[in-house]
């Protein structure tokens, strides 16, 4: 299968992400402690100038699509008063935090999100609301060293939903971390974005990263139908 269409995906895996109670209809708990009761939470990653500047060497095609799709996002859950937790990724300035992030970008002079530079701010068109939270990593996971985890507890949330830059890297692998914390996962792969690879581009990338993440990890969505079953939640 060279393309994935995302609403099939979804309905097919259904079942396997959210078993059902078949008298009552509800979810059932989960290893979170969950169950109707439980929520679902908005994780918007790393929506930053890095990846939407147009003059950035890690521009992303068609980043102001991908925005829209996301504050498409943004304002559902804000309308339904659902928690909405945005990413950002920072590194310290004098790189002491780097650890092997970039050990196989090639030789390099410097190295990106660095704090303090313009590249690591939102861009400004992100619609973020006031209540809204906000944590900063520096690594792939969102989960990895940060407080996201204790968070998503405390608001007694079992699913989360992700979109934001980038698809192949911490989007991906905040889904995977996310499953393997036994999180419910929702990747809305349309309203994610890449600058892509020497050997695919972003349409492939998302295509290929909502191909493996389906097999195991998480229910993939465009954001039109994630949408439409949020309505229903």
């Amino acid at each position: 299968m060279n393309h994935l269409i995302y609403e099939s995906i979804a309905v097919e895996i259904t079942c396997k992400f959210r078993p059902r109670d078949v008298k009552s209809g509800n979810e059932v708990s989960n290893a979170n402690g969950g169950g109707a009761s439980m929520k679902t939470a908005l994780l918007v990653i790393d929506a930053q100038k890095i990846y939407t500047d147009p003059n950035s060497e890690m521009f992303c095609k068609s980043a102001d699509k991908t925005l829209t799709r996301i504050n498409q996002l943004v304002g559902a859950f804000h309308t339904k008063g659902l928690p909405i937790i945005f990413v950002r990724h920072i590194h310290r300035a004098d790189g002491s935090d780097l650890g092997r992030m970039f050990d196989f970008s090639g030789e390099f002079e410097g190295f990106n999100f660095k704090s303090g530079s313009e590249e690591v701010e939102f861009d400004p068109r992100l619609k973020r609301p006031a209540r809204s939270r906000q944590i900063i990593k520096n690594r792939y996971s969102a989960y990895s060293g940060t407080k996201l985890d204790r968070m998503l507890k405390s608001l007694k949330v079992d699913t989360v939903v992700i979109c934001g830059f980038m698809t192949n890297f911490c989007c991906d692998s905040t889904a995977r971390d996310a499953h393997d914390r036994d999180y419910y996962v929702d990747f809305v792969t349309d309203a994610t974005g890449t600058p892509g690879l020497d050997s695919m581009d972003q349409k492939g990338l998302r295509s290929a990263v909502s191909e493996m993440l389906s097999a195991g990890y998480a229910r993939v969505y465009s954001t039109d139908r994630f949408l439409k079953e949020l309505k229903t939640r």
